[in-house]
């Protein structure tokens, strides 16, 4: 069994099944050996605050499952609705196969490859709301 391997910075925070990990002074590695371990870089995560688009709030109902605060089902049950909502705007082919591969990782039950798949589509999102008319 190989897990999961962390490479942090120094001070960098990561936040494993609920608990907020801080990193020493020097960069260090840390090997996950527990299958099924919830793992965010707290540098990846989306403050509620800035969770104001369709992308982002579908990431952030992914987070909400990482750190334990959403329950699995009903958290799974908003992120696939939210893929869904996602799914009529972005229709073209490579955002498809994006949103295909994050509800395969949300019914799966891994809310951290689905949020992962779905940041890519933050950069497009951006492009599709500079593009709107005013």
């Amino acid at each position: 069994m190989s897990g999961l391997v962390l490479k942090l910075g120094p001070g960098e925070r990561v936040l494993i099944n609920g608990a907020v990990i801080e990193n020493g002074e020097k960069r260090s590695k840390i090997s996950i050996k527990t299958p099924n371990v919830n793992v965010l870089r707290l540098k990846d995560a989306i403050h509620p605050d800035n969770a104001r688009t369709p992308v982002s709030r579908a990431c952030y109902i992914a987070q909400l499952m990482l750190s334990g605060d959403a329950a699995p089902e009903e958290g799974r049950r908003q992120l696939l609705v939210s893929i869904e909502a996602l799914s009529q705007v972005f229709d073209d082919r490579d955002s498809r196969l994006v949103l295909a591969e994050a509800t395969d990782h949300a019914l799966a039950g891994a809310p951290y490859p689905a949020m992962r798949k779905l940041r890519e589509l933050l950069p497009r999102e951006a492009r599709l709301f500079a593009a709107r008319p005013n």
